[in-house]
């Protein structure tokens, strides 16, 4: 088994091309490692201390450092540090305590790679070992970030404004950790576009990128939908079924509107995190996990966790790192980008030639608040593209959630609050404003369409619109 494993790992590298840097003050765990690293055909040196590890650094050239966290001199913190600094495109791994959860999290927001619990599970020290070979040595030209990695064009973050391109900087940043990251966020604002250009840029590129929307997956159903199940384990389970977790083998698990996850579940993914295995439903054994987890989710989620929502050790576990998405209406500068990028996207989608904006429709645009931001966005561009005349979109092709504000304030999270009514909407948790305005508009089109006695042409008419625009709604509202 060992000669086959060893056989395995020599394919995934130019033997003998790179050096490890082995710091630990115990012998038998420098030994352990350097057989580990020379049956993977790689060439190591070994430290003691950190006086001598820095000695080394500075003398000779290294493709990654394992480090213990306690040393005779120091700790491992000291030197993820020391190597941030002087070695910033060397990656280092930390070996940590059994169950030292804070001590792991705190050398990842130092900036190490990745970190391993001793005793030291070979099989997870060659993972973590492939990983950080695969990074880039050399920072790619800024220009070609986006395109690298096999990213489209489609998931390319547009814009040039200020908080874009430091979005894009932190995002070329974090792809070289496997730290976990928590993207925060308004809902459409981009945190799946910016989960997915963080694991194009990384090691684990060439694996599956798996997107999960906890609020979508049934509470009872959840457990074997993420770690899989064996044929018999329960009523129905007629086969064995691959969790999302093997799936991911290899690649990202992206749990969106992680807040959604029952408390059952928090439980259990924090053990999947810390111990770095799982076990499906009705196995008896456990599983070696290795996927990098990014979480996103558009509620406030510390007040998720001081509500009892949320766990707060989940919380801390997830949110090593946290990267913020801007909300649309804090960059207008970047929406003209943004429209052409989009509107490549639907005609490729739709097979149809490109649609062009007229000057005062992008002034709108510009002008409006977008309380749904790009998904807002590209939903009015998709309507657009299909009412509009000569590939042109007007002014008159663009709808609105809400009108747009006469004078725009892009420095206030603010958006204008609707006309009071008499009777004021009790807002219900499960509130989805999108559904409740379709609602609104299959009223008003069933009520006009029944007093024309279904005469489409009458009804546009009564409801102020032209016939082919309401040909399009009821088709989009299933009322045909």
């Amino acid at each position: 088994m060992l000669e086959h494993d060893t056989a395995f790992y020599r394919t995934l590298w130019v033997p003998m091309t790179d050096k490890i840097l082995i710091v630990d003050d115990e012998p038998d765990i420098r030994e352990l490692l350097e057989i580990t690293l020379g049956r993977m055909s790689l060439q190591t040196e070994s430290a003691e201390d950190l006086t001598s590890a820095r000695r080394l650094l500075a003398t000779e050239t290294f493709s990654l450092c394992l480090t213990d966290m306690r040393l005779p001199d120091g700790d491992g913190i000291e030197l993820v540090e020391y190597i941030q600094n002087e070695c910033k495109r060397m990656p280092v791994a930390v070996i940590t305590a059994h169950g030292s959860t804070e001590t792991a999290i705190k050398a990842l927001k130092a900036g190490a790679f990745d970190f391993v619990s001793k005793p030291v599970d070979l099989q997870n020290l060659r993972n973590l070992v492939i990983s950080a070979l695969r990074l880039p040595q050399q920072d790619a030209p800024q220009d070609a970030v986006e395109s690298t990695q096999g990213a489209s064009a489609h998931t390319a973050i547009s814009g040039q404004s200020a908080s874009i391109r430091q979005l894009r900087e932190q995002i070329t940043k974090l792809a070289r950790s496997q730290a976990p990251i928590y993207i925060s966020g308004e809902s459409g604002s981009g945190k799946e576009l910016a989960a997915r250009a963080i694991h194009q840029q990384s090691s684990r590129s060439n694996a599956a990128f798996i997107a999960v929307n906890c609020g979508a997956i049934p509470a009872e159903l959840m457990e074997s939908e993420l770690f899989g199940h064996l044929k018999g384990s329960f009523t129905g389970a007629n086969q064995d079924k691959q969790g999302l977790f093997q799936a991911a083998q290899g690649g990202t698990l992206f749990f969106d509107e992680i807040a959604d996850l029952p408390l059952h579940m928090q439980v259990k993914l924090l053990r999947v995190i810390q111990e770095k295995a799982m076990r499906p439903v009705g196995s008896q054994r456990e599983e070696a996990v290795d996927v990098r987890i990014l979480s996103a989710t558009h509620k406030h989620l510390a007040k998720e966790v001081e509500l009892g929502n949320f766990r707060q050790d989940l919380y801390f576990r997830i949110n090593v790192i946290e990267l913020a998405v801007p909300s649309l209406r804090k960059r207008p500068e970047d929406i003209p980008e943004l429209v052409l990028s989009l509107l490549q996207k639907i005609a490729d989608e739709n097979t149809a030639p490109v649609c062009n904006l007229s000057d005062e429709a992008l002034a709108i645009l510009q002008q409006y608040q977008f309380p749904g931001n790009v998904r807002e966005l590209e939903n009015i561009l998709q309507r657009a593209a299909t009412l509009c005349e000569d590939q042109t979109i007007q002014a008159s092709n663009l709808e609105f959630i809400s009108l747009p504000s006469s004078s725009p304030s892009p420095d206030t999270d603010e958006i204008s609050p609707a006309p009071e009514s008499d009777t004021p909407m009790a807002i219900a948790e499960d509130f989805s404003l999108e559904k409740h305005l379709e609602a609104i508009e299959i009223e008003a089109i069933e009520k006009a369409l029944e007093e024309t006695r279904w005469n489409k042409t009458a009804a546009a008419k009564k409801l102020g619109m032209s016939f082919r625009s309401l040909r399009y709604r009821l088709k989009k509202l299933g009322l045909n």
